[in-house]
C-alpha cells in the first residue's frame, strides 16, 4: 500500500474511533510509520486536509456498500434490513461499527470548519440520495421518498451512535422492527 493509501486508511480508523479533536498529528505519524515530512508530501494543508480526504474516501467506500446491498435485494425494505443486519453484525462481532458512522465528526467539526462540514453534508446527501432511488423505484412519490430517505438516514446513524454509546445492538434492532410499518404508512 503506498503511503497516502495507508495515511488514509489509519486516519479514517483513527477518526472514527477517536473523532478529529482525540486524534494528534503524532499518533498518526506513528500509527502509519511515516514522518512528519510524508504527511505534508501529500496533504499539504496537514491533518484538516487528511480529515477531508478520509471523508471523501469514506463517502466512496459507503455509496459502494449501500450500492451493492440494494442491487442484490428488490424493495427497499429488504435492502435496509439486510443493510442493518450488516451493520448489527460488526457491532456484535467487533463491538464497534465501522465504516459506517462520522457523526463524532461531524459534531466536533461541522461548526468549526466549513470544508469539514460541507464534506460531511455530501456524505448525508449521498446516502439520502440512494434511500431516495430505491424508494422511487418502488413507486413512492417524490415528496414521501425524500421525507422517507432522512428519516431513514436519521434513524440510522442515530442508532449506530446509540449502539455505541450503549455498548449493545438493540437500538438498530429496533430501527428494524419498525421499518416496515414506517415504509407502509408512508406509501
Amino acid at each position: 500500500m503506498d503511503t497516502k493509501s495507508l495515511l488514509i486508511e489509519k486516519s479514517t480508523a483513527l477518526f472514527q474511533a477517536k473523532g478529529y479533536k482525540n486524534v494528534g498529528l503524532n499518533e498518526i505519524l506513528k500509527v502509519c510509520n511515516v514522518t512528519k515530512g510524508a504527511l505534508y508530501h501529500h496533504f499539504p494543508n496537514g491533518k484538516e486536509e487528511l480529515l477531508i480526504t478520509c471523508l471523501h474516501d469514506l463517502n466512496e467506500a459507503i455509496t459502494t456498500d449501500i450500492e451493492a446491498i440494494f442491487s442484490r435485494h428488490p424493495t427497499t425494505q429488504e435492502a435496509i434490513l439486510a443493510m442493518i443486519d450488516k451493520l448489527i453484525g460488526n457491532f456484535e462481532k467487533n463491538g464497534t461499527i465501522i465504516g459506517y458512522t462520522f457523526s463524532s465528526i461531524v459534531s466536533e467539526m461541522a461548526t468549526m470548519s466549513e470544508p469539514v462540514r460541507i464534506a460531511c453534508s455530501a456524505l448525508y446527501e449521498n446516502i439520502q440520495e440512494l434511500y431516495y432511488e430505491k424508494l422511487i423505484t418502488e413507486g413512492y412519490s417524490n415528496e414521501s421518498a425524500s421525507a422517507i430517505a432522512m428519516l431513514l438516514t436519521a434513524s440510522i446513524e442515530g442508532a449506530i451512535m446509540l449502539c455505541l454509546t450503549q455498548k449493545s445492538a438493540t437500538p438498530l434492532k429496533t430501527i428494524a422492527t419498525l421499518l416496515p410499518i414506517i415504509l407502509k404508512v408512508n406509501k
